[in-house]
């Protein structure tokens, strides 16, 4: 009787955490001497390991490829190269991405985090702790990745009003209009042609560099 109740104990320990079943993941293997092990814990988590990279610079082709929810690297410390081309695919294809390594040194993890790394985990891998570093990672990256769109949207934004405004003067000078009628023969104008205010603002500034060329 106790025997059964340990059993399902092990069988009820061994179940996948909520949320892990199914994840996508791309290996990068960095000079690992058991590169199958974490494949295996992965698998014991329900993850899909979708392959396995040990040359840096296919990272990039590999996540557009494959399109991996996660990137994790397993290494004895990151080399400049895998770095390198981390952060280029945290410009162009950001994804979360974890570091297990096994040197302790300060540097290769600042350089992995300048990189875009979502976590960096030294001691290399510990089974119990590979689910709960995922999820952190995951949750990081996309709170990072909100934090960029806003950002991105500000930006944006403030392009468009200063287009908005450059062309407003070049109206108020060339048509004689005062600020306001300015405005409103611009969002007459992109309204007429369908078409957001600071695209037919460009139009403008565009039109009167090709007019007057300086």
């Amino acid at each position: 009787m106790d025997r059964q109740g340990n059993a399902g104990q092990g069988e009820e320990a061994r179940k996948p955490p909520e949320g892990m079943r199914g994840i996508r993941v791309l290996l990068i293997e960095d000079g690992v001497a058991s590169p199958q092990l974490l494949r295996q814990e992965l698998q014991q988590l329900g993850c899909e390991v979708l392959g396995t990279v040990d040359n840096a610079a296919l990272i990039h082709d590999c996540v557009q490829r494959l399109q991996p929810d996660v990137v994790i690297v397993n290494a004895e410390s990151p080399t400049r190269d895998t770095l390198e081309n981390l952060a280029a695919l945290n410009d162009a294809l950001p994804r979360p991405v974890v570091v297990f390594a096994e040197d302790p040194a300060d540097a290769p993890m600042r350089r992995a985090l300048q990189a875009g790394v979502s976590a960096y985990v030294v001691a290399g891998l510990q089974p119990q702790r590979l689910a709960p570093v995922l999820q952190v990672a995951i949750a990081r990256f996309e709170q990072d990745l909100a934090l960029r769109q806003e950002l991105d949207r500000a930006q944006a934004q403030l392009a468009a009003r200063k287009t908005i405004e450059r062309a407003k003067g070049i109206l108020m000078q060339e048509a004689g209009l005062d600020e306001e009628a300015a405005y409103q023969r611009l969002r007459k104008l992109a309204m007429d042609r369908k078409l957001p205010m600071a695209e037919l603002a460009a139009r403008i500034i565009e039109a009167q560099s090709l007019l007057r060329p300086t």
